[in-house]
């Protein structure tokens, strides 16, 4: 069947949120847990790369002198990203070791290099003065003491973030705001996926989200019952195998990009093939702009949410989203998966497995950097320029059109209801940025119900 991929990662990028991971938000207790002070700096920092998944084995001790080389590299890229005026740094003197002394003069070097407001007072002046070092309760820094790793990693984080917002930068996402009344609903439309120097995200979101009371997803990500449910859907239970279900020559390929991925040669066997197509389809859309930990903006904004004690909500149902696709038909989901392996087994080596594999995996990237270009600028226009929803919807593909037609009437209803709230409340729903736009999408849905909608300056 003709398989038309460039469309088909568009939309389940910008639709589907089915195998976006809690990143964080749903630690189990471990031997070493962040103070409390620290848990609201973990979802940036995690983000950012400043902190894996094992962070409950290293957070409270000392930091090492590798694991400040990584934060302070994790700066430098960063701060570079912005492309500011340059300036030669007066570094010389300072002693750069495990203490949180060390700590700030190897941070303090990174911005050194740049013509930031401040940095020429040196690195207790400049560090306190952007709010990244505050002291203990009596205002002492404690430059002598041992720095513990969650210190340096809100150190790093702090500094990063200070000058993004400094210099309004940062990934500013599709963020509109409705009002009803007393009640006021963020929009955001997100990208599964983290790609194009995604993170830090722009101040205005991250003021979005510390106003809301209530933060909403397509899903719940922190739904182990939802989970468990979608475990069981995206798995074979009538004792039968993925090579069953597929050619062998597709269940081969399958096989060796196991190996690759450091498993097992049947390890993907009790798995659906649309299940493994839309796992195929996120690798192939990574690059060397996604940061070490991948995180999507979906579960970036859980954890943060989640972190801040804020109200956890969702829009659809594990049941009704994996539905959809566990109820395509065999044809369609081998084809899927022998498409989205095609891209990915290009993207892993270089290789292109055929011409036509090459000449999509180069219209894709194409097509997902200008996207991402569009989201960060929040530039609706530039975005509804590539990302096509009209030929989404009107095309032949099995699961296209779904990803929508099934779905933005229900978001848009469930956005409305936030808005009909009793009383006075702040909601932010987090959902693909393809339910947002049109034609059918929630914000002009929104609008022809009467309600105010402005694209968040």
């Amino acid at each position: 069947m003709k398989f038309n991929w460039m469309r088909r990662a568009a939309a389940f990028a910008l639709s589907a949120a089915l195998l976006a991971v809690p990143a964080l938000a749903a630690e189990e207790p471990a031997p070493q847990l962040p103070d409390a002070w620290a848990v609201a700096e973990l979802a940036d920092s995690y983000a950012l790369g400043l902190v894996d998944d094992s962070y409950t084995t290293y957070i409270q001790s000392t930091v090492t002198a590798e694991q400040l080389e990584t934060m302070t590299g994790i700066v430098a890229d960063k701060l570079a990203v912005l492309e500011l005026p340059q300036r030669e740094a007066d570094t010389a003197g300072l002693v750069v070791d495990t203490t949180r002394g060390g700590v700030m003069n190897a941070l303090y070097q990174e911005a050194a290099a740049y013509d930031i407001d401040g940095v020429e007072d040196g690195p207790e002046a400049f560090l306190t003065g952007l709010g990244v070092v505050q002291g203990d309760r009596s205002g002492e820094l404690n430059e002598e003491r041992p720095c513990t790793y969650q210190e340096a990693m809100t150190m790093a984080k702090r500094l990063i973030l200070a000058v993004y917002d400094a210099n309004d930068a940062g990934s500013r996402g599709l963020l509109w705001k409705a009002v009803n009344g007393d009640n006021t609903l963020y929009l955001l439309g997100t990208i599964h996926m983290d790609r194009s120097n995604a993170y830090p995200l722009h101040k205005s979101v991250r003021d979005a989200l510390n106003a809301a009371q209530v933060v909403s997803f397509e899903l719940d990500l922190n739904d182990q019952e939802g989970m468990t449910l979608l475990a069981s859907l995206q798995t074979y239970s009538d004792g039968t195998t993925l090579a069953d279900h597929i050619s062998p020559e597709l269940y081969a390929r399958v096989q060796a990009a196991a190996v690759a991925l450091g498993m097992g040669p049947n390890d993907f066997d009790s798995y659906k093939p649309w299940a493994l197509a839309s796992t195929f389809g996120v690798l192939s859309l990574q690059d060397d702009t996604t940061s070490a930990n991948a995180m999507a903006v979906d579960s970036y904004i859980n954890a943060y949410a989640v972190n801040a004690g804020k109200t956890i909500d969702a829009v659809e149902t594990y049941a009704f989203q994996g539905g959809i696709f566990d109820g395509l038909s065999a044809e369609y989901q081998e084809a899927y998966l022998d498409s989205s392996l095609a891209m990915y087994e290009t993207a892993l080596s270089g290789e292109t497995v055929s011409e036509e594999a090459q000449a999509l995996a180069q219209a894709q990237e194409a097509q997902i950097a200008a996207m991402f270009d569009a989201w960060k600028n929040r530039d609706p226009e530039a975005f509804l320029a590539v990302y096509d929803k009209q030929a989404i919807l009107n095309s032949d593909d099995e699961l296209n059109a779904k990803l929508f037609t099934e779905r933005d009437p229900g978001m848009i209803a469930a956005a409305a209801e936030y808005l009909e709230t009793e009383g006075e409340n702040t909601f932010f729903l987090a959902v693909g940025a393809g339910h947002m736009v049109d034609p059918g999408g929630i914000v002009s849905g929104l609008r022809e119900l009467g309600y105010t909608v402005e694209l968040v300056p």
